[in-house]
């Protein structure tokens, strides 16, 4: 309901063509490497592949698009994240209806855009819009571990998760062993919430 709420203010309030919806981050990922939009507008929420991660590797595998952020979570750090994962936007949803169309008409023009609330938090802060970045909020991990751990953390068993990624059930434990071990953890209830505090999944 949400996401076709979004495509209908946008078609309403920009006059846009809509060439693309989905549920699920790693199709939403394909569908911005074969579809290549001028705007991508993710859910920092969207299983499957986080929203941050999932800027992420849409700024570095479609480059020509430009990516929206929207959330639940408003705070100023989600919103300096979001930015440094490479997204031209972050709009909380509390205010989509007032300033989404705004947001994704200044990212089409390839500049950034926070809400009036958000831009002076992080003024505040001293946080400025960054350039296109590879910042992680998750430094010590690659890409791939990410991935794991939002798919871990989500439920999924060693052999889901190597059929969602395409990769052999021994590498995901091989991963899983060392994401526990660089990031000091013993259980799987520890990384549930790991990933919870680090905005990975949704709580």
């Amino acid at each position: 309901m949400i996401r076709l709420g979004t495509a209908a203010l946008l078609k309403l309030e920009l006059d846009c063509e809509i060439c693309g919806e989905t549920a699920d981050g790693r199709e939403a990922l394909r569908l911005a490497e074969s579809l290549r939009p001028d705007v991508a507008v993710i859910d920092v929420g969207i299983p499957g592949l986080n929203g941050l991660e999932l800027a992420r590797q849409i700024c570095r595998l479609v480059p020509g698009t430009e990516v929206v952020v929207l959330s639940g979570d408003d705070s100023r750090d989600l919103a300096q994240r979001a930015l440094e994962a490479g997204a031209k936007a972050f709009v909380p949803k509390v205010r989509a209806v007032a300033y989404l169309a705004e947001a994704v008409q200044t990212a089409a023009e390839h500049r950034f855009y926070l809400t009036p609330e958000g831009h002076a938090s992080l003024q505040a802060s001293h946080s400025p819009f960054p350039a296109h970045s590879e910042g992680t909020a998750l430094p010590e991990l690659t890409s791939r571990e990410r991935e794991v751990i939002q798919l871990v953390a989500e439920g999924q068993s060693n052999k889901e998760v190597a059929t969602s990624l395409g990769i052999s059930v021994k590498t995901v434990e091989t991963h899983r062993a060392a994401i526990m071990r660089r990031l000091k953890l013993v259980r799987l209830s520890d990384l549930v919430r790991y990933a919870i505090r680090e905005k990975i999944i949704p709580p």
